[in-house]
């Protein structure tokens, strides 16, 4: 098969959808690699470094778009829909639930689109998006620290305190892998950490790990409503997996939240928890509603890229290798995993919370491919 990769155009997205290591795995498995010209410079990885892999130099996007199967990182940009085509396997990010307009576009393209969050694993987890959401809930509370300083439009409190002075507070909303990733840096950094969530064994097991760092609420109205009022910090880490994120946190609720402080939604590439939320780019990563700084960046990993890139790829080859090795129909048929992965097939949208977020009909993949 022939794996293109091409350079990243969202905006200030460093990441690059395969490293040289993965490149060399795909062309000892057989595999012809054509990659954009310096489609891996913002992560630190040269031309040279993937010639070196085994891979072909290409000098355009269309070059690398041409491939059987495309490998990237965030889901397409209008200026790629016009390399759409029947039978092109897209493997990526795709978080159709948010962007009704690229779901429309690769189904009346009948392109294969493969997605990363949705890909499961045997215990019921989302192997392929576990590595993004550990480094973006990471990221947050450092994020949320930065936008609370007074230069930045908060309120000017130091999360940590000093001591004879309070500690800021931080409502964390969900407590899955964003949540639990977000709490441990922000218990590091010295604040005082609630995290709601409505899985009594998750509280359990995060109250095991964190012990008297950490309060857990059950994640209700009332709770919801207390705990984000009193925050410094508020960081929305909800998931539905393929669907719009729900909306926990109202825009009468963020008008009653102290002046300055921070609203971090790492679910906002799925739509976002917070009502008042809008995707932000790197470029220009924050903006105020209600008195409120809102730091809504879609893409956080790709601040980081090159980190980024190497978890990345070391979640998603095994799934490239079977596709590539297979051939995309048999791959599928014999993984129940990765058909979960499957979005877009020939026309069809078969994820049913996408196919019910962006108004189209549901069609099993099962009735596709058998």
């Amino acid at each position: 098969m022939k794996i293109g990769v091409p350079k990243e155009i969202k905006n200030h997205e460093y990441r690059v959808g395969m490293q040289p290591a993965g490149v060399r795995a795909l062309v000892n498995a057989g595999h012809e690699v054509v990659v954009e010209h310096l489609a891996g410079d913002g992560s630190g990885f040269t031309d040279e470094a993937f010639e070196g892999s085994g891979a072909r130099i290409v000098a355009t996007a269309a070059e690398a778009w041409g491939a059987d199967m495309v490998v990237k990182v965030k889901e397409p940009l209008p200026e790629e829909y016009g390399y759409f085509r029947p039978g092109l396997i897209l493997y990526t990010y795709l978080h159709l639930a948010a962007v009704p307009r690229l779901t429309k576009e690769l189904m009346a393209n009948k392109v294969r689109g493969i997605a990363y969050e949705t890909i499961t694993d045997d215990v019921g987890g989302l192997p392929l998006l576990r590595p993004m959401s550990e480094i973006a809930g990471r990221m947050a509370p450092q994020v949320g620290a930065w936008s609370l300083e007074r230069a930045n439009g908060g309120r000017g409190l130091l999360l940590g305190g000093v001591p004879g002075t309070r500690r800021g507070r931080v409502t964390v909303i969900g407590g899955g892998i964003v949540g639990t990733a977000a709490a441990r840096i922000a218990i590091g950094l010295g604040a005082q950490v609630t995290v709601l969530d409505v899985s009594q064994a998750r509280m359990g097991y995060l109250e095991d790990v964190f012990g008297n760092n950490l309060e857990t609420l059950f994640s209700n109205p009332e709770n919801i409503e207390k705990k984000v009022l009193t925050a410094d910090l508020v960081i929305g880490a909800v998931l539905v997996p393929g669907a719009a994120a729900p909306k926990l946190v109202s825009e009468e609720l963020v008008q009653g939240m102290k002046p300055g402080s921070v609203i971090v939604d790492v679910a906002v590439d799925q739509g976002g928890c917070i009502a008042t939320c809008r995707a932000t780019t790197h470029q220009e990563p924050t903006y105020v509603a209600h008195g409120v700084v809102h730091y809504c960046v879609a893409n956080m990993p790709g601040a980081v890229p090159r980190t980024s890139t190497y978890a990345l790829t070391n979640a998603t080859l095994a799934y490239a290798l079977q596709i590539a090795n297979k051939g995309v129909e048999e791959a599928v048929r014999g993984s129940l995993h990765l058909a979960r992965g499957v979005n877009t097939w020939d026309g069809a949208c078969t994820v049913e919370g996408v196919a019910s977020a962006v108004g189209v009909d549901f069609t099993t993949l099962e009735s596709l491919i058998n």
